[in-house]
């Protein structure tokens, strides 16, 4: 078994899914709603569940679990792949990021560098995926997670970080549908 993979498919994983060559692209909230988008389809109709989640500039933190009749890798694979194709369909004909042709020549050196890549490299290969064996661990990394906002000096206090699940165990509304641990 290879380090950082899943699996047991129905586990609860402390996973990040990471931009390749660690590209923020996820400074214009719509491609952050894209993310949030695609969560809320995966937790509908794709048995995700999501206890815990940041977006962060060019990475995403989620602590989570696949359903009885879902495999968490294929859930998460097309996760990545739609959010890909959406937001890189977006960088091509919009004109609101300014680093557009920037960032679609660094995912397409990625991709070339790739014989199964025919176009773009948009996310990191694999998930770095953690299994949650403990109770401590589990709010260890939940902590982890809502922190990531104010280590990184965006906000104050993680609850006002609108692209995480902090505001939820705020006791306030949060973007996607997670379920409290």
């Amino acid at each position: 078994m290879r380090p950082f993979q899943v699996s047991d498919q129905h586990a609860i994983y402390f996973l990040t899914l990471t931009i390749v060559e660690w590209i923020d692209v996820f400074t214009r909230k719509e491609y952050k709603l894209e993310v949030v988008e695609s969560l809320n389809f995966c937790i509908d109709r794709k048995g995700l569940e999501i206890f815990a989640w940041c977006l962060m500039s060019n990475h995403l933190h989620l602590l989570c679990r696949s359903k009885e009749a879902f495999r968490l890798s294929d859930t998460l694979q097309d996760f990545k792949k739609f959010t890909a194709k959406k937001i890189l369909a977006s960088l091509e004909k919009e004109s609101i990021e300014s680093r557009a042709s920037w960032i679609l020549k660094a995912f397409k050196e990625k991709g070339a560098s790739q014989s199964r890549i025919t176009n773009y490299k948009f996310w990191m290969d694999g998930l770095h995926a953690v299994a949650v064996e403990s109770n401590h661990f589990l709010e260890q990394k939940l902590h982890y997670i809502h922190q990531n906002p104010v280590e990184a000096m965006i906000v104050d206090e993680p609850e006002e970080y609108l692209f995480s699940s902090a505001r939820d165990y705020a006791g306030r509304k949060g973007l996607v549908k997670v379920g409290l641990y």
